[in-house]
């Protein structure tokens, strides 16, 4: 159960002031559910503001508060021009108030001529006119614009303004409870950082270091208290120790000899699952590193041992390519494999029910069906969880439960990771890398063109589907963004099937899972040849006659995410390219990026020079936030304050108790907090 202290944090943001219906989807959109999600919306940035006498005593491009007295208001001659409102300072400079759109008729009752009003915004120039374009702030002489000199700007949505999330935050600070403090004593004073609750008010006012640290801080030590639980309850738990006698995988035909990296993976899983104590590993393989055929050693070892394997895949159309592929395999072994997904019915379901139940079945595919209620298995042994990323340790715990003793597990991700990030997202597990190429990958022929050639790539995007080949096209959004130039897919597959017709499909995340499905299929069995996409087919999709990557305005992406999205090519025989189209304001860094990705295809490599780039706290992206569990901590918070929550973490396990005594009922609220709450139902055997 939630501590009831935090019970007011956890309240729907419903219940803070001037929140309705039509709010509240601007709101969700954000993630901002509830008080405490609004509190945690710290500011992007501040803007201050100098308070000035005078124009003259101003900069063009300066934000500034100054007293102006209206003169005349002029209404557009055309209905689409500003209306302007010319106003003087204290000795007589001129300046225009700039409006568009609707916000003229805020101007009108905001500006009344020959009435003094505090102006706050951006000074600019306009021909030989000074001019502050939409005015921050408007008010009566003492009043509040005085006050925002330093003024937080937040992450909005559509339906939302800066005055409304700034209204939301301050009545979400004010319900603030006084929770206790779960930081090792002297870390804090080392530290010198406020108080939980005082560190939230100070992010929110202004650039305070201390303060956003110790909030980082707060949600790294609840992951790595979270992560050793974990890792703790599972010694605590008796497995079943797995020894086969080889007989099974001696059958197996690979089409390629075993790399160095996989022999030594295999044998690393096969020292786990022989012990008691149930295995918790992480495979990292680069694309194309196979890291299916290390799991299917892995999954016939427990076979071998009379038990059954599982593999858990994120998505439909992933698990049903697994399953043709570990069949084919597999096939000389004559070991039973079965696909359940979520579309499976009636008695083809049933079959498979039964077959997992009696035993008949020895390795089952499938997708979050695999651990529903109504699945039982005769003895399930081992779990392998692709793409891990994917899944939440909640979830990944409820199919350990499936056993009759807790399962081992072996979760695998083609998405390397940088060693320093390693800790913090899977820190309650060993680790296999598979760092090598198996024999015979041809490297992919990658290129960085100018996006004004775009109409050049198309006909050479035609040659080559006109040859009998297949291509992908991945555009950075689904649609065009109204402030922004950034290609979206909807519009770029609009464009090339008017040029080429039905051989193009679609897919984004905003499809309905089947029509992104029927997508697809038609693309893998090769009845379409272009497939438009965004990054949701960076991982999995498996297309061996698709040798051809196009990626729009590719300085959008991070690197780690540009080398996924390469590694969907180059599957096959045949030689792959991968074109990287770039938009013309291309800063140094991401320069340095492309460059990278000619350079060099060993995404460990690449991961760590991503968070170098990063590091430096550049946003260089369209989804950087996505790329650790992480809300409050940046990259650079990471690396720094990592290694010292995981120490504290480890101390509390160790020296003060766990989660009882004074600290650890303090540790149990943060775990809540940070809804990392399955770590503390795993002390409850829940």
């Amino acid at each position: 159960m939630r501590p009831d202290i935090l019970n007011p944090l956890f309240a729907e943001t419903a219940t803070l002031d001037g929140v309705g219906p039509k709010l509240q989807k601007p709101l969700d959109k954000l993630g901002l559910v509830r008080v405490k999600d609004v509190t945690y919306h710290l500011p992007e940035r501040f803007v201050t503001r100098r308070p000035v006498e005078n124009l003259d005593a101003a900069s063009e491009g300066e934000q500034i508060v100054v007293a102006l007295t209206p003169t005349e208001h002029r209404a557009p001659r055309s209905g689409r021009g500003p209306y302007r409102v010319l106003a003087q300072d204290a000795v007589g400079n001129v300046c225009a108030l700039t409006y568009f759109g609707r916000a003229s008729y805020t101007a009108k009752k905001q500006l009344p001529v020959g009435e003094k009003r505090w102006v706050a915004g951006r000074l600019d120039r306009y021909g030989d006119m000074l001019q502050i374009v939409h005015p921050d702030h408007v008010s009566e002489e003492g009043g509040d614009a005085l006050g925002q000199l330093c003024e937080p700007v937040y992450a909005l949505s559509e339906g939302l303004t800066q005055p409304k999330v700034a209204s939301l935050v301050e009545q979400a600070l004010a319900r603030l409870p006084e929770l206790p403090q779960w930081i090792e004593p002297g870390q804090f004073g080392r530290q010198k950082w406020p108080a939980w609750a005082d560190a939230l008010k100070l992010a929110h006012a202004g650039e305070h270091t201390s303060a956003r640290d110790r909030l980082a801080y707060d949600e790294l030590l609840a992951n790595s208290l979270a992560l050793m639980l974990v890792r703790a309850d599972n010694r605590r738990r008796r497995g079943q120790p797995l020894q086969g006698d080889g007989g099974l995988r001696a059958k197996l035909q690979l089409p390629f000899p075993l790399t160095g990296a996989q022999k030594r993976s295999i044998s690393e899983i096969e020292g786990d699952l022989a012990q008691e104590a149930p295995m918790l590993r992480l495979l990292q393989g680069d694309v194309g590193a196979g890291k299916t055929v290390v799991a299917l050693e892995a999954m016939l070892i427990a076979v071998e041992a009379g038990s059954q394997a599982a593999l858990l895949a994120p998505t439909e159309i992933l698990a049903r390519q697994h399953f043709e592929t570990l069949r084919a395999m597999a096939r000389p072994t004559g070991v039973e494999i079965a696909l359940l997904t979520g579309r499976d019915k009636g008695k083809a379901r049933e079959s498979i029910l039964m077959g997992l139940m009696d035993g008949s079945i020895d390795i089952v595919v499938g997708t979050h069906a695999i651990f529903q209620e109504s699945v039982s298995y005769r003895d399930l042994a081992l779990v392998v969880i692709d793409e891990q990323h994917r899944f939440g340790v909640a979830q990944r715990l409820q199919l350990a439960g499936k056993g009759r003793r807790t399962p081992h597990t072996l979760a695998m991700t083609a998405t390397p990771i940088p060693r320093t990030l390693t800790l913090a997202q899977y820190g309650e597990m060993d680790v296999s890398r598979l760092d090598e190429m198996p024999p015979g990958r041809q490297a992919i022929d990658t290129r960085v063109v100018a996006q004004e050639r775009v109409q050049d790539v198309i006909e050479a995007v035609g040659r080559h589907i006109a040859g009998g080949q297949q291509a992908y096209w991945v555009c950075p959004m689904v649609r065009e963004h109204e402030s922004e130039d950034i290609a979206a897919a909807e519009a770029r597959y609009a464009a090339l099937r008017e040029r080429f017709g039905e051989t193009v499909v679609l897919v984004h995340g905003q499809l309905k899972p089947e029509l992104k499905d029927a997508a697809m299929e038609r693309f893998a069995r090769g009845e379409a040849k272009l497939l438009v996409a965004t990054t949701v087919i960076e991982v999995g999709v498996d297309v061996p006659a698709a040798t051809l990557m196009v990626i729009e305005q590719a300085e959008r992406f991070g690197l780690a995410q540009l080398h996924q999205l390469r590694g969907r090519v180059g599957r096959g025989s045949e030689k792959s390219t991968c074109l990287l189209l770039r938009g013309d304001a291309l800063s140094e860094t991401g320069r340095e990026r492309l460059a990278l990705m000619r350079e060099t295809q060993d995404g460990f490599r690449l991961a760590e020079e991503d968070l170098r780039l990063r590091g430096g706290g550049e946003l260089l992206g369209t989804r950087q936030s996505g790329d650790t569990p992480f809300r409050v901590a940046t990259l650079e918070q990471i690396q720094r304050l990592l290694p010292l929550a995981h120490d504290d973490a480890r101390l509390l396990m160790e020296r003060d108790g766990g989660l009882e005594g004074e600290r650890g009922a303090a540790a149990r609220v943060l775990l809540y907090l940070f809804e990392r709450d399955w770590g503390v139902q795993l002390l409850r055997g829940g």
